[in-house]
């Protein structure tokens, strides 16, 4: 059990479930739930493979900054153990998300997804690009599930994906601001500042709400998530993820209802 336990720790389960949860949720409205559970465990399993290379890759910042709330850290896990699992989980994902009910193309969309994530876990989470595979990464996933039931991906869904993912890559900066700065890790959120950075998260969130209530009105979700985004600027710490949580998870009920009138417009 401690194994287990660690091995989705270094996952980071949270956003990993949440990832997950958000895919079954789009999959049921854009397919049904047997299929939609096929194509939720691909994408669950794509996010432990980003989660664990995440953490391989911290390691030594981790020590540095004594994380024992990491598994690798704390010692519940080795290097080794974590290596092993990503290797073993690869062909796993690769098997489920192209001979799934993705199909090959939309599959290959999901896998490149999953390439991004760990392209920023070695490559470009220490640099000025550091928002761009959050974009990427968040406008593919609906993106592939769309285009796996043989339809076109409207702009509004990948501009949607595009602003929460550049969002989320702000917001999960701000959690470890200090120590990633100390780190030397100049990620563009670190380059240019923690209030700067508040204010773009909260930008984006308001941009991706915007966006989604066009797609899919629903005026008091507009003003609950513009409001909310705009007192995190200001908010202090112990409550700003807690509302910027708050319009990430209206902005899922948009994105989830947008893509349930998708599929009405269609069949219309």
């Amino acid at each position: 059990m401690v194994k287990i336990k660690g091995f989705l720790v270094a996952s980071h389960f949270g956003p990993t479930l949440l990832v997950t949860t958000v895919t079954f949720l789009l999959a049921t409205q854009l397919w049904w739930e047997g299929p939609a559970f096929i194509i939720a465990f691909g994408i669950f399993l794509g996010q432990l493979i980003v989660g664990w290379t995440n953490d391989l890759y911290d390691f030594r910042d981790d020590l540095k900054h004594n994380r024992n709330n990491k598994p690798l850290v704390s010692g519940a896990l080795k290097p080794a153990e974590l290596k092993r699992a990503i290797f073993i989980m690869m062909p796993i994902a690769l098997f489920v998300n192209l001979l799934g009910p993705l199909g090959l193309k939309a599959g290959s969309i999901s896998i490149l997804g999953i390439g991004i994530g760990v392209a920023y876990n070695f490559y470009l989470k220490p640099t000025a690009l550091s928002p761009i595979p959050y974009a990427l990464a968040f406008a593919l996933l609906p993106a592939a599930l769309v285009i796996s039931t043989d339809r076109t991906p409207p702009l509004w869904l990948l501009w949607a994906g595009g602003l929460l993912g550049m969002s989320a890559h702000f917001a999960n900066v701000l959690k470890d601001f200090r120590e990633d700065k100390a780190s030397g890790i100049q990620s563009l959120p670190i380059t240019l500042g923690r209030i700067p950075s508040r204010l773009i998260a909260a930008t984006f969130l308001i941009a991706a709400t915007i966006v989604l209530n066009s797609a899919s009105a629903n005026t008091p979700i507009l003003v609950i998530g513009i409001i909310a985004a705009t007192l995190s600027i200001f908010a202090p710490k112990f409550i700003l993820f807690k509302l910027l949580m708050l319009v990430a998870l209206l902005d899922v009920v948009l994105l989830v209802n947008a893509a349930g009138e998708l599929i009405g417009s269609r069949t219309v």
